[in-house]
């Protein structure tokens, strides 16, 4: 009989938090599909190409110890690979929303297809409302990022970045 495993709510970060992570030495995991990567990539030293449909097999190639942002095309199916980490017991593991599209339309670095992807989705009502250029925070439950830019969540509250 299986049992139900209560897992916690996934941890989600900004592409502009993701830089951050990334500096401070996180490891981005791109789980889009290598057809997806060969047409369009994150432009950043050391991303691990690992689909989603290969997760399975191969999850164990990916370090416990260190700070895993897991992204796709534009954040479900990274959310998906999240929830399957967290259970065979990673711990520091987030989901960049909004995936590579709302990292390439911050400007950040990508490389292959010269076509632009389409636009992130815009904030909700009530939602984030800073840029990257921007270092006021979206909402009462956030604060600035060092060096300005993005929010960060308070702990313990259910702030969210931009």
């Amino acid at each position: 009989m299986n049992d139900r495993v209560e897992l916690p709510q996934a941890r989600e970060v900004c592409p502009t938090t993701t830089r951050r992570l990334l500096a401070e030495g996180a490891l981005l995991v791109d789980v889009r599909e290598h057809t997806e990567v060969a047409q369009l990539a994150f432009d950043v030293p050391g991303v691990v190409e690992m689909p989603l449909s290969e997760l399975e097999q191969r999850f164990a190639e990916l370090p416990r110890d260190r700070e895993l942002v897991l992204a796709c095309q534009t954040g479900p199916r990274s959310l998906k690979a999240i929830y399957f980490l967290m259970y065979q017991g990673y711990a520091k593991v987030s989901n960049m929303e909004g995936g590579l599209f709302k990292w390439a339309s911050k400007g950040f670095p990508i490389k292959g297809a010269q076509s632009a992807p389409a636009p992130a989705p815009a904030a909700p009502a009530g939602g984030c409302a800073a840029t990257a250029a921007s270092s006021a925070c979206c909402d009462s439950s956030a604060a600035p990022v060092a060096g300005g830019g993005c929010c960060s969540p308070v702990p313990g509250t259910t702030g969210k970045c931009c």
